[in-house]
């Protein structure tokens, strides 16, 4: 998702909404004057919205953020993403993750391991497929985790005039950012992050993957997830994503960054127990604004916004569900305003 040159872009993250009405809502963030429009993976598939909106829009970028990489096979997410790139007319941007352990090893019944060699590789599966099929080439891409060496003509999609689709990564731990600034065209980072986080650990280790690859940081753009409230009830609602995200082992790191290490403790262990309700109440309001902008006019949002996410080239707003359009009309004109 290439950002505007004046200032970051903002993408509505398309979360929670039936799958009917994901076209209609799709074009309402374009209409309302959005950037992008993000797919997560919960409890749908990420890639059916965005061939949903490819025929509700004409001017977003539609990316996945994120798909999950380790159930599917590099060869599936690659002809489904060709397809999708075509289908939006090049607008289309493929966003990976790995997940957590237990997610993919009982979820989904896939195997875990290595996770950030596995996804680097991963990576250079889908261009190595690409480039076969864009080139006419032969595929023999030989990996640790992976192998393709077969395909036929009859397999081998068509050509289509918009290339290959951009890759982003999500990552939270350090070596998986390196690996983003190594082989991928940009960085998704998890929405519980901080503009600490972000420059103590994030921009630092995404320079020394980009400079072991022999590139520019310019080559990998950022993009933050983040989340946002325009009410006091969607402050509350927030409050419940960041309890429930900082009961993560996955996400620690990031709590010991902020000397919350105990919030950390206090909250797996509920999470262990099935203590959920009782997990928000112990994310104090401090805690709470380190990692939610937050706003009850749009202008204070944005401010918010722009003062969390200095030097980043988009914003993905994980909002609440209660924000009305014409909230979000004058959020996205306020951060248009101070580009």
């Amino acid at each position: 998702m290439p950002s505007p040159a004046s200032g970051p872009a903002l993408d509505a993250t398309l979360r929670g909404v039936p799958i009917g009405e994901s076209a209609a809502w799709a074009a309402d963030a374009e209409r309302l004057g959005f950037d992008g429009v993000v797919v997560t993976e919960t409890n749908n598939d990420p890639f059916l919205p965005i061939a949903l909106a490819a025929g509700a829009t004409e001017r977003v970028a539609l990316g996945t953020g994120i798909a999950l990489a380790f159930p599917r096979t590099p060869m599936e997410v690659a002809y489904t993403s060709w397809n999708l790139q075509e289908l939006t007319g090049g607008r289309f941007v493929l966003g990976l993750g790995t997940q957590v352990r237990a997610h993919v090893e009982r979820r989904f019944g896939v195997p875990w391991s290595h996770p950030a060699r596995r996804m680097r590789e991963y990576v250079l599966a889908l261009r190595a497929i690409w480039t076969a099929w864009e080139t006419g080439e032969a595929l023999d891409f030989h990996g640790e985790f992976t192998s393709h060496t077969l395909m036929p003509p009859a397999f081998r999609p068509r050509p289509q005039p918009h290339g290959a689709p951009p890759v982003h990564l999500a990552a939270v731990r350090e070596r998986m950012i390196e690996i983003t600034g190594e082989v991928a065209d940009g960085l998704l980072v998890h929405p519980l992050q901080s503009a600490e986080y972000l420059e103590q650990v994030v921009r630092p280790a995404l320079l020394r993957g980009v400079q072991r690859a022999g590139r520019r940081p310019e080559d990998v753009a950022i993009s933050v997830a983040q989340l946002a409230a325009t009410t006091p009830d969607e402050l509350e609602a927030a409050r419940r994503r960041v309890a429930f995200y900082g009961s993560t082992p996955g996400y620690r790191q990031v709590l010991d960054l902020h000397g919350r290490s105990d919030l950390f403790e206090a909250l797996h262990r509920l999470s262990r127990s099935g203590g959920w309700a009782d997990m928000p109440a112990l994310v104090d309001d401090e805690t709470l604004r380190l990692f939610v902008a937050y706003g009850e006019t749009p202008e204070a949002l944005a401010a918010d916004l722009r003062a969390r996410t200095t030097g980043v080239d988009r914003i993905a707003l994980h909002a609440g569900d209660a924000a009305t359009p014409d909230t979000w009309a004058g959020v996205v004109g306020a951060m248009h305003a101070g580009r």
